[in-house]
């Protein structure tokens, strides 16, 4: 099992930063893919950006140019870099990791205020 711990969720203002943390610890060596996703109120989850093993990286349109993934294999962390936040930002982030399944943290809360 991989067990996924989100930090570093807050209260911003429009414009302002924020640094997601994940940690992931269990059976990660298998682990292929990781990712953070959102689910903004009343909406379905989506997928904000992604990083694999190798380092390559994908992003939402929404985001490509203010949010920047990175990983350190060595710790099984993933960060998610967000700068010129948005109201729109304003969601529950989740961290995902995929070896043979996909595995979810608890969740993040971003708040946004305009």
């Amino acid at each position: 099992q991989v067990q996924l711990v989100e930090s570093g969720g807050g209260l911003v203002q429009t414009g302002g930063s924020l640094r997601l943390s994940c940690a992931a610890s269990g059976s990660t060596l298998r682990i292929k893919i990781m990712s953070w996703y959102r689910q903004p109120p009343g909406k379905e989850r989506e997928l904000v950006a992604s990083i694999t093993n190798d380092g390559s990286t994908m992003y939402a349109d929404s985001v490509k140019g203010r949010f920047t993934i990175s990983r350190d294999n060595a710790k099984n962390t993933v960060l998610l870099q967000m700068d010129s936040l948005k109201p729109e930002d304003t969601s529950v982030y989740y961290c995902n990791a995929i070896d043979e399944r996909p595995w979810w943290g608890q969740g993040t809360q971003v708040t946004v205020s305009s």
